[in-house]
């Protein structure tokens, strides 16, 4: 058997041709969507991220906003800028970039945004919306493997989901959802024994745990769905998943490579939580 490869990159072109259009709806409406991204720091791999997303926010004709702060700068500093973008009606999405310096508490940052401007998913309120299946802004990256199974017309309902990983950015939220649409969900993390036994019974598994080529054929079932969230270097340093994918690609049913999987979808899946943001906002 050879994997059906799921292809995020072009599900994520889909997505975005489809966001742009009700971007432009709104903006008919006098409502442009807008996207504050607070940098701190000088952190290269955040420098790309934040770039990569204001390039995909004039792409689609959003307003995008770049704030960068020295990484000197004060809690309370940062803190009041949030709550001046919280205040701001041209801003319907704020992200502050992590990781964060020591000396700023980025829990305290994180539950400072506007429940309402939270496109991130982070705030314990969207977490708790999302947890007892209320209206919210869900976790991008989980949000987007929910919305590549669901493109490429796999149910998860009934099936047996394991969640390799427990980040409060990945795991605890992709088991959530997946519970949310009716499947079984076993997480399993550092702590777990025989990993084997757990991930070989798995119709769908979902592998977060940041270790390079992790997941072998061993782990997985005759056809089972993989969905490899990693994004790390192997020691030739080359860009590889948590999957070791040309061993696990001859046993699954369908699997997500790496690079063009779960990454394009993490930042299609901000721009439409913008865009929902904006939308809402016309209601309140």
């Amino acid at each position: 058997m050879t994997a059906v490869i799921i292809n995020g990159k072009d599900i994520a072109a889909k997505k975005k041709l489809e966001i742009a259009k009700e971007v432009e709806e709104l903006k008919s409406q006098g409502v442009t969507p807008g996207l504050a991204v607070i940098l701190v720091g000088n952190n290269h791999a955040s420098r790309t991220y934040v770039t990569n997303k204001q390039k995909t926010c004039q792409e689609l004709g959003m307003h995008s906003l770049l704030i960068e702060m020295a990484e000197e700068v004060s809690e309370q500093e940062l803190l009041s800028r949030i709550n001046e973008l919280n205040n701001d009606p041209k801003i319907h999405g704020i992200l502050v970039q992590l990781p964060l310096p020591k000396h700023i508490d980025e829990t305290k940052v994180i539950e400072a945004i506007s429940p309402f401007k939270d496109v991130d998913g982070f705030h314990p309120i969207n977490i708790g919306r999302m947890m007892t299946g209320q209206n919210s802004f869900l976790p991008c990256t989980p949000y987007g493997i929910m919305v590549l199974l669901e493109e490429t017309g796999i149910s998860v309902a009934g099936k047996h989901a394991v969640v390799v990983g427990r980040s409060n950015i990945v795991g605890k939220p992709v088991g959530q959802l997946l519970l949310n649409q009716h499947a079984t969900v076993t997480y399993c993390h550092s702590k777990t024994k025989d990993l084997v036994k757990h991930t070989s019974q798995a119709d769908i598994l979902i592998a977060a745990v940041g270790i390079p080529n992790f997941i072998k054929a061993e782990h997985v079932k005759e056809g089972a769905v993989v969905i490899d969230v990693g994004i790390n270097r192997n020691d030739a340093g080359k860009l590889c998943g948590d999957v070791a994918f040309d061993e696990v690609s001859q046993k699954c049913g369908y699997i997500t490579p790496v690079p063009k999987g779960v990454g394009p979808m993490t930042i299609t899946m901000l721009m439409y939580n913008t865009l929902k943001s904006a939308v809402e906002s016309l209601n309140r």
